[in-house]
């Protein structure tokens, strides 16, 4: 079964489809999405597919990743059509001739090292696609006159919590040791948002940053090695949950609908320049609850290992980074789903598939 035919998927799709929102904005426009294969960025793309076969939204989108035929086979396309562009291009590379071809409307800048293993084993890469590769799509938007465009950053930008505050809101950035090989990944993505800021200075480029918090769901990657996605697949093939810490690390995560859900609201309803934390406490949980959680429903136990050293080297340091999303809350995004929800129902959904 395709993911797309999964019934309790496709009513995530629905639901975020359906939400009360300015679509109108979209209808007849180009859309150039980078990342389209990710977690984050296939799943906005099914939504606008549903949209376009059910809502008559006419809405182009224009899909940007490594491989054409990884791009076709995750939407079950065998090619393009009117509505959907597959172009294939590595962001840090100079654009792809088709590419430059085309117009956008609107320009989301998905695609990123978002993984703990590719930040040890990949940590130019990492460094570079925030930055370099940000850089690319951000002329893209600007010779194209694009109407916004969008940087998703993450919550790894406000470092680790140094016990002066709670709740981590968009003004307030922690500390982060720059001399690492770990920081590549938050520094970057911190020189990402201050790059958006100067186009908009310098180009009267309308920019938005929503910032995700630890995002998961059924639109996952396999390659995927971040410790939740790792735990949700010893769920689904019924295995025991191995925790590589004392898990004591207490974290915001987003159900991956909720994630595209904040992400639209920023798309419509962002301040030109602003940042908004997408995360909800019904979801702020600790790794070895989570791991229990996990745990419990698939009727198997929680064992600890110790990592090794490359694994060891892509782990965040922060003990505890939890979001305050008011910000975007005031513009009307609520969460669906809390944390034992939504994990469920990404085990139900990948077990089906």
């Amino acid at each position: 079964m395709k993911l797309i035919e999964n019934e309790k998927y496709l009513e995530d799709v629905k639901y975020v489809a359906e939400l009360p929102l300015p679509w109108e904005k979209l209808e007849g426009k180009t859309l150039v999405l980078s990342g389209a294969t990710g977690l984050v960025g296939s799943f906005l793309i099914d939504v606008l597919g549903y949209r376009n076969e059910n809502n008559s939204a006419n809405v182009k989108v224009v899909a940007l990743g490594r491989s054409k035929e990884r791009i076709y086979k995750r939407f079950g396309l065998s090619g393009d059509n009117a509505l959907f562009t597959a172009i294939e291009q590595d962001v840090n590379d100079d654009l792809n001739p088709e590419l430059k071809g085309i117009k956008a409307d609107y320009v989301l800048h998905l695609a990123s090292n978002t993984h703990p293993l590719q930040y040890s084993t990949d940590p130019i890469g990492t460094v570079i696609t925030n930055i370099i590769g940000l850089k690319n799509m951000l002329d893209y938007a600007a010779d194209s006159e694009a109407e916004r465009f969008l940087f998703a950053s993450s919550v790894e930008v406000y470092g680790e919590n140094r016990g002066d505050t709670e709740y981590f809101a968009e003004d307030y950035l922690g500390y982060i040791d720059c001399n690492t090989v770990r920081a590549g990944y938050p520094e970057s993505k911190r020189a990402g948002e201050a790059l958006c800021q100067a186009y908009k200075s310098q180009k009267n480029l309308d920019v938005v940053i929503p910032r995700l918090s630890r995002t998961y769901g059924p639109s996952m990657l396999k390659s995927d090695t971040k410790a939740i996605s790792q735990f949700i697949k010893k769920g689904v093939d019924g295995e025991d949950i191995v925790l590589k810490s004392e898990g004591t690390q207490l974290y915001s995560y987003s159900y991956v609908s909720d994630a595209v859900s904040g992400l639209l609201y920023c798309l419509f309803l962002g301040e030109s320049g602003g940042a908004y934390n997408i995360a909800d406490p019904g979801s702020d949980i600790t790794l070895r609850d989570m791991a229990a959680l996990i745990a419990d429903y698939a009727g198997k136990k929680v064992v600890f290992e110790i990592p090794d050293a490359t694994e060891a080297a892509g782990y965040s340091k922060a003990t505890k980074a939890i979001l305050d999303s008011s910000k975007l809350k005031s513009l009307g995004w609520k969460a669906a789903y809390d944390m034992k929800d939504g994990l469920i129902r990404t085990i139900e959904v990948l077990r089906k598939i």
